[in-house]
């Protein structure tokens, strides 16, 4: 493919991946239910939201395609720039897509649990309580994923940055994003605090920066890169 059809599907991918992103989080926050605590209560309250579960777990299929599309493009765009640091960003996105797609599990077994009081084949009273402990345990602090994600991101901006293929602001932007993710997020994996760089304040920079340049790539394309 060419430099300019990989910016218009990169721009394009980049959108799609922020919206069902966020389609994913509400759909799972209203299964889920906001406030439930007993675990009984929430695996029946998914058994009631069982769509919902079904919606997310199709909508994070496509945001894992969504990564390794963004993996490929971005690696066409970069990869005159410094192949094998487009190589390691390409392989940390695949690596983010991969890894996303291992909660899907965990959502099939949480509806066939929410499901198999009904009939003849329902576990124990014991099985249950086990299997509804271990598929609604509290996952790690920060997903795995959106690490290789921050790193993957940090690599793929400097490069359009060293390039000059889109505007220095905005490459910028994306490098202190991603890099403030890169830091922040291992640092949370492992216990650390840091601070008011929590949730949503630390996602922000990094939402805003993929939403312009997905809207640059869409409209003005790449730049032929500069040379080194």
């Amino acid at each position: 493919m060419t430099r300019t059809t990989n910016a218009r599907i990169a721009g394009f991918t980049y959108l799609f991946y922020a919206v069902i992103g966020i389609c994913v989080e509400l759909l799972m926050h209203q299964a889920r239910g906001a406030g439930v605590d007993d675990d009984a209560a929430m695996l029946a309250r998914i058994g009631q939201y069982a769509t919902n579960v079904r919606l997310a777990i199709l909508i994070t299929l496509l945001e894992c395609f969504s990564a390794l599309v963004l993996a490929v493009t971005l690696y066409g765009i970069t990869r005159d720039q410094d192949r094998e640091l487009a190589m390691l960003a390409l392989v940390c996105r695949v690596a983010e897509g991969v890894l996303g797609a291992l909660i899907i599990p965990s959502r099939l077994g949480l509806l066939w649990l929410a499901k198999a009081g009904v009939g003849t084949g329902a576990p124990d009273m014991v099985t249950t309580n086990a299997l509804r402990a271990f598929l609604l345990m509290p996952g790690p602090s920060v997903p795995i994923g959106s690490i290789f994600f921050a790193v993957g991101s940090t690599i793929f901006s400097w490069l359009l940055l060293r390039g000059r293929m889109v505007p220095v602001w905005i490459a910028w932007l994306g490098v202190l994003a991603s890099g403030l993710l890169a830091v922040v997020l291992p640092l949370q994996l492992a216990g650390f605090s840091t601070g008011p760089l929590t949730g949503y304040y630390q996602w922000l920079p990094a939402l805003v920066f993929q939403i312009v340049l997905a809207l640059w790539l869409l409209i003005k394309g790449v730049a032929t890169p500069a040379t080194r």
